[in-house]
C-alpha cells in the first residue's frame, strides 16, 4: 500500500522575476513523469494578459529534492543546470512556468508560440480591444515592445532611449514592467522521497474528472527514465513541424503512425504494446523497444508529410481533409521508404478518392477506415499493398465537394483550399507567390486553415444565400501590405508598380476573370459571386479529376507483370514511360 506525503506541505510566494531566474538558472526541473508542452500561442497570451490585469492564475506544486547535473530542455530553451541540493521540481504548473520562461527569454524567441510583444498603443489601434499582446513583428515597431525587452528595466530605459517617438508611452511600460517582475506566484512545497507519491498527486490533480486522451495515457505508460529523457510524442510533432513546415500534428494522430507502423490494428491494448508474448497481434517489428519505435516512427511521419506536400498538394496539416490519411500513409512509407515512380502515383489516386469518399464507407466509420486500410499494407510487397488500397475506392466519382457551403474545419473546404493552392495563389498587394514556410507562419496552433483566407466582399454586403459560397474567398496567407480579412478594394484597384501583365496573372491565380472583377468594381456582388462560383467547380472538378484519375486502370508497375512474349532484344518501357510524364 503507498503511503502519503513525509511531511506536510509548506505554503511560498515567489515574484515573477525571482521564479523565472530559477527556471533559467536551472533551478526549477520538471520530472519525466509530466505530460508534454500542450499550450498554444493563446493559452500563453491568456496567462500574460491575466498577470497583467492582476487577476490569479492558480498556485504552483512543487517538489523539493537534489538534482543532478544536465543539459535540460524547458520549452525551447535548453540549459545548462548544475548540481542541486534543493532543486524544484514541478508536479503541477509545468505549463505555466514553461510559457513564463520562455516568453520572458530572448532565446525562445524562435518558437511562435513564445515569440510575443505587447503593442503599448493598446485600444487606440483596435478599439473594444483590452489585450496588448501581440506576435512579435519581424521587423521593429517603436511602439510595440518585445516582452523580453519589457521584463528588463535597463533595456525598457534603452529602448526608450532608441525610440524616442514611443516617449509618451514610457510610463505605461514602466508600469507594465513593474507589474510582470512583482506578480507573486502562490506555490506548495512538499518534501518527499518516495517519486511514486508525487506521481500519485500528479495524476489525481490532472486526471480526476478528465479523459485523458490515448496520447497522454501511452506518453504516461512509457515515460521511460528519468536520467535518460527519451524522444516524445510532442518532439515528433514539433520536429516535422520545423524541418517541414507541416503545421503541429495533434498527439493522438502521431501515436497512431506509430502503432500502425508497427500493426494495422493501431486500437489494440497499447498497455501491451512492447510485449511481444502478451500483445494482441504479431508486430512488425518484434523485439523492437519504445526508443526505436518514437525514432522509426518519426522518419515515417516525415516521409508520408513529404509524400503530401510534393506529390498530392497538401501543404499543411490544416489541409488535410482527414488525419486519418496521414496514419495510413505513415505505415506505408514506414515498410516502404522510397516506392517507385508508378507507384507514388497510385497512391496518390488512392489518396485523393480516399479523401473526397471520406471513411463513411468502413464500417466504423474512421476508426474502421484506419483498421481496414491499414491491413491492405502488407510488408515486402509495395505493388500489393498499393493495389489493396485502391480496390478499397473502386467505386464511381463521387460529387464535388459542396462549394456553396464553405466552412475550413470541414473536408470539403480543406479540398476546394488545396485546389487552390495548386493554382499558386498571388499575394494582392505584391503579386508574389507564398511559401508552404509563409502558410505555416499564417497558421501557426491553428486548428484550421481559416486565418489564411480572406474575404472578398464584406459579409454585411452579401445576401444572406451567398455568405457561405467559397466565391468569396480568396487563399492569400500572407500580404506584403496588411489589408485585413476583406480584401476585395484591393482587388479592384491594382498596385501601381505592378505592370498589367503581372496583374492578370494574380487574379487568375485567384479564379477571378476580367469580366468577374468588373462586376465587383460595379459593386454587382451577387453577379460577380454567381460568376466566379462557376469558375471555382470548373477548377475543382479538374483538379480532382486530376489527383484521382477517374476511369483509368490501376495498372501496376510494369516491373510487377509477368511478360512472356518480349523478344530478347526488346526492352521494356521503364514505368514513367508507361504512364506518361504526367
Amino acid at each position: 500500500m503507498m503511503t502519503g506525503l513525509d511531511t506536510r506541505p509548506s505554503a511560498a510566494t515567489y515574484e515573477l522575476e525571482k521564479l523565472v531566474g530559477m527556471a533559467w538558472r536551472g533551478q526549477i526541473r520538471v520530472p519525466h513523469f509530466q505530460r508534454d508542452f500542450r499550450w498554444n500561442r493563446a493559452d500563453v497570451v491568456r496567462l500574460f494578459d491575466s498577470i497583467v490585469k492582476g487577476y490569479p492564475v492558480g498556485s504552483l506544486l512543487l517538489w523539493v529534492r537534489s538534482a543532478p547535473p544536465k543539459r535540460i530542455r524547458l520549452g525551447a530553451l535548453q540549459i545548462e543546470a548544475p548540481r542541486m541540493d534543493q532543486a524544484l521540481w514541478v508536479v503541477d504548473g509545468q505549463q505555466r512556468i514553461t510559457s513564463l520562461a520562455n516568453a520572458l527569454h530572448e532565446d525562445a524567441a524562435h518558437e511562435p508560440r513564445f515569440a510575443l510583444a505587447y503593442d503599448l498603443r493598446e485600444n487606440e489601434r483596435m478599439p473594444g480591444r483590452d489585450i496588448g499582446f501581440v506576435s512579435r513583428p519581424s521587423t521593429v515597431d517603436p511602439f510595440v515592445v518585445p516582452l523580453p525587452v519589457l521584463f528588463d528595466l535597463r533595456r525598457v530605459l534603452k529602448w526608450f532611449s532608441t525610440y524616442p517617438e514611443a516617449a509618451d508611452y514610457q510610463d505605461k511600460a514602466f508600469n507594465l514592467t513593474t507589474i510582470l517582475r512583482q506578480y507573486p506566484m502562490p506555490a506548495y512545497q512538499v518534501e518527499q522521497e518516495n517519486a511514486e507519491v508525487l506521481q500519485d498527486i500528479f495524476d489525481r490533480m490532472n486526471n480526476y474528472g478528465k479523459r485523458l486522451s490515448r496520447a497522454e495515457i501511452f506518453s504516461a505508460l512509457y515515460a521511460g527514465d528519468e536520467e535518460q529523457p527519451a524522444l516524445t510524442i510532442d518532439e515528433i510533432s514539433a520536429h516535422i513541424d520545423e524541418q517541414l513546415d507541416f503545421g503541429r500534428i495533434d498527439n493522438d494522430t502521431v501515436l497512431y503512425a506509430i502503432l500502425a507502423r508497427r500493426g494495422h490494428d493501431v486500437q489494440h491494448e497499447i498497455r501491451l504494446e512492447f510485449d511481444d508474448d502478451d500483445r494482441r497481434g504479431v508486430s512488425d517489428f518484434p523485439g523492437e523497444d519504445r526508443d526505436t519505435a518514437f525514432q522509426a516512427g518519426e522518419e515515417a511521419i516525415r516521409r508520408a508529410v513529404r509524400f503530401l506536400q510534393s506529390d498530392a498538394g497538401v501543404p499543411h496539416f490544416t489541409l488535410l481533409p482527414f488525419r486519418y490519411l496521414l496514419v495510413v500513409l505513415a505505415r506505408l512509407f514506414a515498410h516502404f521508404p522510397e516506392p517507385d515512380p508508378a507507384n507514388r502515383r497510385l497512391l496518390r489516386r488512392w489518396f485523393w478518392r480516399a479523401a473526397l469518399i471520406g471513411p463513411e464507407i468502413f464500417r466504423g466509420s474512421t476508426t474502421g477506415a484506419v483498421r481496414t486500410l491499414c491491413a491492405k499494407i502488407h510488408p515486402h510487397d509495395l505493388t500489393g499493398s498499393v493495389q489493396g488500397l485502391l480496390s478499397t475506392v473502386d467505386r464511381p466519382a463521387p460529387p464535388l465537394p459542396e462549394l456553396r457551403r464553405f466552412k475550413t474545419n470541414e473536408a470539403a473546404a480543406k479540398i476546394t483550399l488545396c485546389a487552390w493552392w495548386a493554382l499558386e495563389p498571388r499575394d494582392p498587394s505584391s503579386g508574389e507567390r507564398p511559401e508552404i514556410g509563409d502558410l505555416a507562419e499564417c497558421l501557426v496552433d491553428r486548428p484550421t486553415p481559416a486565418d489564411a483566407v480572406r474575404y472578398v466582399v464584406p459579409s454585411r454586403l452579401v445576401d444572406a444565400k451567398y455568405r457561405l459560397w467559397a466565391a468569396n474567398r480568396v487563399l492569400v496567407p500572407t500580404m506584403a501590405r496588411e489589408a485585413g480579412k476583406d480584401i476585395g478594394g484591393l482587388l479592384v484597384t491594382p498596385p501601381l508598380f505592378l505592370e498589367d501583365t503581372a496583374w492578370s496573372d494574380v487574379l487568375a491565380s485567384h479564379l477571378i476573370s476580367p469580366e468577374a472583377i468588373s462586376l465587383l468594381r460595379a459593386s454587382e456582388f451577387t453577379s460577380f459571386l454567381q460568376a466566379r462560383q462557376e469558375e471555382l467547380v470548373r477548377n475543382l472538378a479538374g483538379f480532382l479529376q486530376r489527383m484521382c484519375e477517374w476511369g483509368f486502370e490501376n495498372t501496376p508497375p510494369l516491373s510487377e507483370l509477368v511478360i512472356e512474349d518480349l523478344p530478347e532484344d526488346e526492352q521494356a518501357l521503364p514505368d514513367e514511360a508507361a504512364y506518361g510524364s504526367g
